[in-house]
């Protein structure tokens, strides 16, 4: 199964992730519906800097995943779903749990259901590296124990067992991709590596602020995670309900990440340690590395850009966003 011509409803498409999993469904020749969060300012995201070009083939949809007739209606008539909308940043979880659970757990049952509904031939959920928590073997297998160490990860635990649900259940064609920390251009500042690149790069910094520097993430270029939501959208021998994981499989801290940036850019600011940026001690996550074995089997993807690549290309967009002033702030909506 190809994607030229299929009907394909992407929520969360003006999120980080979103955005480029989008632009590469128009590239493929599928007919995309775009669901963008509602505002009142005629804004669609990360969606508004793609090429007039693919922007021009894009169905574009306000709304929330939140309201179940919005969603349903919307489904109706796509071949496949690939679900992304969330709320994702963690420390915002802390304050405001509810929102998450209503968001994460709820917007997932309304997109299930719809799909249930509509007869979708496939639909994909986007889970998380961060329902491992802490991991307790290395590499992390789809194996390993989930642990909610944040309202935003236990948040991400029901939605990813609510899909387990409706597989198991009403036999629904669900797949759930579970990438690890994802980086490149058009992420806001909500993660790590744009945090410090801006900072690096922003001659209104004296120095880079960071939280703890001592945990080991595993990270995966955009363009590579985005083909692993390609490629598990259309493989035609794949587990329902049953996750898949997507990472580089290669672990390093986020002190090693500040090095290399630094080094990338030049910059000989001091780093320093900001107290504002630390979560609680029993929050954090302190080892994350990708085990993608059964996704490689099952669809053949694997990730193709390393870290250093991912890296200069990363810190080339900012470099562009600094030069025209346009520096996103987070808001704290989709992936």
């Amino acid at each position: 199964m190809e994607y030229k011509g299929r009907k394909v409803l992407v929520t969360g498409a003006d999120g980080f992730i979103g955005s480029h999993l989008t632009e590469k469904l128009v590239q493929r020749g599928a007919k995309v519906t775009a669901l963008c969060l509602y505002n009142s300012f005629d804004h669609h995201g990360w969606l508004d800097d793609l090429p007039e070009e693919a922007r021009g083939k894009l169905t574009l949809a306000r709304g929330d995943i939140r309201d179940s007739g919005f969603v349903r209606r919307l489904a109706q008539g796509q071949e496949i779903i690939f679900h992304l909308a969330a709320l994702i940043a963690i420390p915002y979880s802390y304050a405001a749990a509810q929102s998450y659970a209503e968001t994460n757990v709820l917007g997932t049952l309304n997109v299930l259901e719809a799909a249930r509904e509509s007869g979708a031939m496939r639909v994909v959920h986007t889970s998380t590296s961060e329902v491992y928590g802490t991991a307790l073997t290395m590499p992390i297998s789809e194996s390993h124990p989930l642990q909610g160490q944040s309202p935003y990860s236990a948040s991400k635990i029901g939605a990813d067992m609510m899909a387990e649900a409706f597989a198991r259940s009403f036999e629904l064609p669900v797949a759930i991709l579970r990438p690890f920390n994802t980086f490149g251009p058009r992420q806001s500042e909500r993660a790590i590596i744009p945090t410090i690149i801006r900072q690096a790069l922003d001659p209104s910094c004296n120095a880079i602020q960071t939280g703890d520097t001592s945990p080991l993430r595993d990270f995966t270029f955009v363009e590579d995670t985005a083909e692993a939501f390609l490629a598990l959208g259309i493989a035609p021998n794949i587990q329902y309900g049953r996750p898949y994981n997507a990472g580089s499989g290669k672990a390093v801290s986020v002190k090693d990440i500040i090095e290399l940036v630094l080094q990338a850019t030049k910059c000989q600011r001091p780093v320093v340690q900001d107290p504002k940026r630390m979560r609680p001690a029993g929050s954090e996550v302190r080892a994350l590395l990708a085990d993608s074995r059964r996704l490689n089997e099952d669809t053949g993807w694997r990730p193709r850009i390393d870290l250093r690549e991912g890296l200069e290309r990363t810190i080339a967009w900012w470099r562009e966003r600094l030069a025209i002033g346009l520096v996103r702030r987070e808001t704290g909506y989709m992936t």
